[in-house]
């Protein structure tokens, strides 16, 4: 089944999660999966692992929200891509679908002569030591939502008033400051026609 790409453009953080669960709240056994592009602008989520979690102490706003893991930051100049699909139709397992989106971001900077590596201890792509691109995903009726987003050309600063992901002292780059010189929209649709050769070739029941 074709995959619906939708270019969403700047959009606001919460009115995109409740886009997010009403989709998968009402699809069924027919509805198409789907990624959605887009950037927000500044934002911390705040995942379901909340316990000894480090808060900012700034005046960007903190939206608690129903994926894995702990705290991140999402603002402009950086790629979010929202994946919504159908596990079981695609014959995929969690695990699965994280490993196709690292090795997707992986695929993606290594076209722009940039080796990048994911770790078992800590999900997320990272160049040398520094974390490039995070990942979030909600699990329900074997049917994901969330994603993954990636560092392109933004101000980093907001990072340094969390632990990103929980990972006290964890450094975050991004795509400019490790060599490659390309838009978010240039990189943007690389890493979409990654995702859909991937994910397409696994076989749907």
């Amino acid at each position: 089944m074709q995959i619906q790409v939708q270019r969403l453009g700047l959009t606001d953080y919460q009115t995109t999660l409740k886009a997010m669960q009403a989709f998968t709240s009402g699809r069924d056994e027919n509805t198409p999966d789907a990624l959605w592009l887009t950037e927000h602008p500044p934002v911390y989520t705040l995942g379901l692992n909340r316990k000894d979690v480090r808060l900012p102490l700034n005046d960007i706003p903190v939206v608690m929200v129903d994926r894995g893991g702990k705290i991140t930051y999402h603002g402009p100049g950086q790629i979010v891509v929202y994946c919504l699909i159908d596990l079981k139709r695609r014959g995929l397992n969690v695990r699965q679908l994280v490993s196709i989106l690292e090795t997707s971001l992986i695929d993606v900077l290594a076209r722009y002569h940039v080796q990048a590596n994911a770790r078992q201890d800590a999900p997320g792509v990272y160049v040398q030591t520094h974390k490039v691109a995070s990942l979030g995903l909600r699990l329900k009726n074997q049917c994901c939502y969330h994603g993954l987003s990636l560092n392109v050309d933004m101000d980093l600063s907001p990072f340094q008033a969390i632990d990103p992901c929980g990972y006290a002292g964890l450094s975050m780059t991004q795509t400019k400051d490790v060599g490659i010189h390309a838009t978010c929209s240039e990189i943007s649709e690389q890493l979409l026609s990654v995702l859909e050769e991937k994910l397409n070739s696994w076989p749907i029941q």
